[in-house]
């Protein structure tokens, strides 16, 4: 039988990669400074864990002031680096000693070593060699686990996977942790809060070199999630953050449970920090469920921010905005944001002129956003926006002004409804003439998202859909009924999520007007940095006069990526883009649908990855002025 070492920290050297050593300290006659040297080894990763655990090595820059200092370096590490041999799975590996050449074998061989060391006062390093011998490499041959009494879990319980061993495993300290961790972490997640792995028993067998390993499991009592207390709010009403806990007293527990706790109520803005904490101690309450504690910490309400945006089809673009976070104590958010941006390559400007559209190329916008949270400690949120601005892109231009006033109810913390009023009036002009348009109408919507990472998910689906009636007895000009949806889907290869392959598709509709009395800015157009890159933004779909983009009353896209990391932060995305604008109400086959390919490079940053996308569209059409390449640069995926 044998005890199990953690397997040390392994430290990172930058000089070490490029094969450099710090000199040690010149010979002097106050001090012995010595070389280290490590013989007998060939796997990197043991040798950087002797390193780290080496007295020896790692203080080789502070030479000791005589012989004797060093060689109670050299008898600590005799009793340490074996154990680091052991963790890493080398059960009959040897450790030896020299100091110039006299071997550390007991107390006879101590005044040897420091006189040996002493030699070397003042004229030369004191060599210093510690010399391994690994043997062979232990193998992990069995994993079991059984309760307290002794008796196996049954296959419902811990399925054949959790104990499962492949071949040619190392019997590896943090091997052998890591499955008594994830055993662990299976009885949690059946709802035992306290479960505890009670004895761990290895068994080396020397003559097969192989390893059994035996846990002892406490489960624990199954419980249920208890009542959330709220603690930390100064400035903030604590019923809007228990409005945003979907859990209630009673509800089965698991360690998804409690993080969907926290990462429901970090989606309230005014907080900073979010730490939930499952009890104190390991006692349930009087109907055995578990206390969660919620401590928060509130942000500073005012935030200014400046953002910038660049690519080589959609011009450049900057937006400044301010937001208070906790306007009047309950939560509420005010966003003030102004948005400018200039077509900088206008493909289309000659067209524009001719067709006579009256445009620069430069657009923008200002919009304020008013959200309550929790209406009187309900899920319920009331949101508002106005906004006014010009909107100029490729083949048209529309000014604008409108709002909107809606209340949203949060079913989960994944799916939420919204219903409203919404109104804008405006003019738009476009290669089939102007449009004055005055639109009134009820939208309805309906969203959910069980992704795990807003900027950068690795699992999970998302999908969006909304309905909204312009009708003409609400004083809308036109008539029109718009439909939209939207869903992504992402899925990890690997349990490490260094290979996620995502996809989605868009799609558009409206309807009751014909597509000249539809305003330019509310008809569908494809192409673009969310959309099919590659193309310039919102220029695929029907033309018009002068080969002028006109957009179309129904939508199809779709997208699919690759999403490697190559290294913690680096990663490369090969992309596929596809879809355009149709005339219809609903998508025709037989019209032309446009496909871009491209390659991504991702730098993945603490908030998120930022995105440098080249795209490269695959059927350019002669006369589109439609560019072979299109670069695009951004912070978060692509969808």
């Amino acid at each position: 039988m044998a005890a199990l070492a953690s397997s040390p920290a392994v430290a990172f050297d930058l000089f070490g990669l490029f094969g450099s050593e710090e000199e040690p300290p010149a010979p002097s006659r106050e001090t012995l400074p010595y070389s280290v040297k490590f013989q007998g080894l060939e796997d990197d990763d043991v040798l950087q864990a002797l390193q780290d655990t080496s007295t020896l090595y790692r203080l080789r820059q502070d030479a000791p002031p005589d012989g004797e200092g060093i060689v109670r370096r050299a008898e600590a590490d005799l009793r340490r680096l074996s154990d680091v041999l052991s963790g890493y799975g080398y059960y009959q590996g040897k450790v030896a000693i020299r100091i110039d050449e006299v071997e550390l074998s007991g107390e006879a061989s101590v005044a040897a070593a420091a006189r040996a060391a002493e030699g070397g006062r003042n004229r030369a390093l004191v060599p210093v060699k510690i010399v391994v011998d690994a043997g062979p490499l232990y193998k992990l041959r069995t994993v079991a686990a059984s309760d307290p009494r002794g008796n196996d879990f049954p296959s419902e319980v811990l399925p054949e996977r959790f104990v499962r061993v492949g071949d040619d495993v190392p019997a590896r300290s943090a091997t052998v942790l890591a499955r008594e961790a994830k055993i662990v972490d299976r009885f949690r997640a059946l709802g035992h809060p306290f479960a505890k792995a009670v004895s761990r028993d290895p068994v080396v067998d020397d003559a097969a070199h192989v390893m059994d390993v035996r846990f002892t499991i406490d489960p624990g009592p199954i419980a249920g999630l208890g009542e959330v207390a709220v603690r930390g709010t100064t400035g903030l009403d604590p019923a809007v953050v228990r409005s945003f806990i979907y859990s209630e007293p009673g509800d089965p527990y698991s360690p998804k449970a409690v993080a969907d706790i926290r990462r429901s109520v970090a989606k309230v803005e005014a907080l900073g920090s979010v730490r939930v904490r499952e009890g104190e101690g390991e006692a349930l309450d009087a109907q055995g469920n578990l206390p969660i504690f919620v401590d928060v910490t509130e942000r500073d309400r005012n935030l200014i921010g400046v953002a910038a945006r660049y690519s080589t089809v959609d011009g450049p673009g900057i937006r400044a905005y301010y937001a208070n976070r906790n306007l009047f104590g309950g939560g509420e958010t005010l966003r003030l944001d102004a948005d400018i941006y200039y077509l900088g390559n206008d493909l289309y400007a000659a067209q524009r002129k001719a067709a006579g559209i009256d445009s620069n190329g430069l657009g923008g916008r200002v919009s304020a956003t008013f959200v309550k949270p929790a209406l009187w400690g309900t899920r319920n949120d009331l949101v508002a926006n106005v906004f006014a601005g010009r909107e100029a892109q490729q083949s048209y231009v529309s000014d604008a002004a409108g709002g909107t006033i809606g209340i949203r109810h949060r079913f989960s913390d994944t799916f939420y409804a919204q219903i409203g009023i919404d109104g804008q009036a405006g003019r738009s002009q476009d290669a089939l003439g102007k449009v004055d348009y005055r639109l009134v109408g009820v939208p309805l919507s309906v969203a959910y998202d069980s992704t795990d990472n807003l900027l950068d998910p690795t699992q999970g689906f998302r999908a969006t859909a909304s309905v909204t009636p312009y009708a003409g007895f609400l004083g809308s000009d036109p008539s029109i009924f718009v439909a939209k949806a939207q869903g992504s889907t992402y899925y990890a290869i690997d349990d490490e999520a260094r290979y996620i392959l995502a996809g989605r598709i868009g799609f558009g509709s409206i309807s009751g007007a014909s597509l000249e009395d539809i305003p330019a800015n509310i008809r569908f157009f494809a192409g673009g940095g969310g959309s099919v890159r590659g193309f310039p933004y919102r220029t695929l779909g029907p033309r018009g006069p002068f080969n002028l983009p006109v957009g179309g009353r129904s939508l199809l896209e779709a997208s699919v990526e690759a999403r490697v990391k190559i290294t913690d932060t680096i990663g490369v995305v090969p992309f596929f883009d596809a879809g355009t604008a149709f005339e219809g109400s609903l998508p025709d086959f037989e019209e032309r649908i446009r496909y871009a390919a491209g390659l991504g490079l991702r730098y993945y940053t603490g908030i998120g990855p930022i995105r440098v996308d080249v795209a490269f569209p695959l059927d350019r059409i002669k006369g589109n002025r439609e560019r072979p390449v299109a670069l695009y640069i951004s912070l978060g995926q692509s969808f």
